[in-house]
């Protein structure tokens, strides 16, 4: 049964990595991927028993997929109103080079106060209006995946394998920021470097629309449902710290705060202009297969782990080499593979709080190594889906591009941990 399910998942990852060549929808070749890996194993270990594992995983992959679509409306609302032009209005520069900058770090930067996910969702539509050229969207979409990583790395809420350990007692806030915020910076600094040496020139902005019919919003409107969408966003971690209900809750909480919210300021506009900019319009645009690719992935992931792969594979390595520096950055290397979530779990439930204490440096090069090393490969990280995604972004193209510079920065990350730690910083 688990070799059927090993060969399932291989084929669809292949499907999925040729999916150019091949002509098939990465979205559905993941929902097939998905399904038949459960199939597989409801025949293999009995309807009953494979149910109540069903069960339990569909609870955390409803959260995400909730949370995905609740972060994505939000962004699309924003977006209809134009309001991320105050932002990008600010943003003068046409060098490309300049512009690469200044994504990364805004995207490093957002990711540890939102998360990877959501960061990913905001900086590619910030994107969309800084830059016209398809071409040139897809190398700052690879940016935004390595930032975003990166950023949410040395955060206790900007990626849930961080956040995991946080929450297990792992870690703390303050030694994960101080320790781990240089290195997190080096692995983006890497890439950001190999790129700019690459790219020369200017970019082409995106046409302005002067129609107001196109756009009915007044410039209060903008703000009011910017800063209302963006505080919704932040909101998030202050909501699940304070009332430890899962990330989803807190962002469909902010989503009914700014439904309401544009509700109001549109209730004495007619009909034909309200619906581009309520949230059933934002609904009717939000990248649905987007969010299909993601179920399907994290739904053949799910069996993997229950059938005790992902955990076997841990141990494996816990065997074989030993030295738990060598492990750790194996454990990164593999989320750029398999999803970093079960990996990190399987490491917690491997060594307990009595053989490395809370704060041991163990524990904080593996949030590192987990949270940056999804970047190595576009459907390594959640963020990595999302831009895959929004911005069609294929596996080859992102390996030919954007692989090499990532693994270099991940590892130049890792060494940079590894001699302030040594160096007792």
């Amino acid at each position: 049964m688990a070799a059927l399910i090993v060969a399932i998942f291989v084929l669809g990852y292949v499907a999925i990595v040729f999916e150019h060549p091949l002509k098939l929808n990465k979205s559905g070749t993941a929902l097939l991927t998905g399904v038949l890996c459960w199939t597989a194993y409801a025949l293999g270990g009995g309807p009953h028993a494979t149910g109540e594992a069903f069960q339990s995983h569909v609870a955390e992959l409803s959260g995400i997929l909730f949370f995905l679509l609740g972060a994505m409306t939000i962004v699309e609302l924003v977006d209809a109103h134009d309001g991320f032009q105050l932002i990008t209005s600010r943003i003068t520069t046409l060098s490309r080079r300049k512009l690469l900058v200044i994504v990364a770090l805004l995207g490093f930067f957002l990711s540890a106060v939102l998360d990877n996910l959501t960061t990913s969702i905001f900086m590619m539509s910030l994107i969309r209006k800084l830059v016209r050229d398809e071409d040139d969207r897809m190398y700052y979409g690879g940016i935004v995946i390595i930032a975003a990583n990166s950023g949410g790395a040395w955060s206790p809420v900007g990626d849930v394998t961080t956040t995991m350990l946080w929450i297990g007692g792992q870690i703390t806030s303050t030694n994960l920021i101080k320790q781990l915020i240089i290195p997190s910076l080096v692995s983006v600094i890497v890439p950001v470097v190999w790129s700019a040496l690459r790219m020369k020139g200017t970019v082409t902005r995106p046409l302005a629309i002067d129609d107001e019919s196109a756009a009915p919003s007044t410039p209060l409107d903008r703000k009011i449902v910017l800063f209302t969408g963006i505080g919704a966003l932040l909101f998030v971690p202050v909501f699940k710290s304070v009332t430890h209900l899962p990330p989803f809750m807190g962002v469909l909480f902010g989503l009914g705060v700014l439904w309401t919210v544009t509700e109001l300021i549109h209730k004495t506009k007619p009909d034909e202009h309200r619906g581009a900019l309520t949230v059933a319009g934002a609904l009717q645009r939000v990248d649905s297969p987007s969010i299909l690719f993601f179920l399907g992935i994290l739904l053949a992931i799910a069996v993997l782990e229950d059938i005790g792969l992902l955990r076997s594979l841990a141990e494996l390595m816990d065997r074989t080499i030993g030295n738990v520096d060598v492990i750790t950055v194996c454990v990164g290397l593999s989320s750029a593979v398999i999803d970093n979530v079960p990996l990190v779990g399987a490491t917690q439930g491997m060594y307990p709080l009595t053989t490395f204490p809370t704060d041991h440096h163990f524990w904080t090069f593996l949030a590192y190594c987990a949270g940056t090393g999804g970047s190595i490969l576009i459907i390594g990280s959640a963020a990595g889906i999302a831009v895959m995604g929004l911005q069609r972004i294929s596996f080859g193209w992102y390996v030919r591009k954007f692989s090499l510079p990532a693994l270099l920065g991940y590892v130049s990350g890792a060494l940079t941990y590894l001699a302030l730690t040594a160096a007792g910083m």
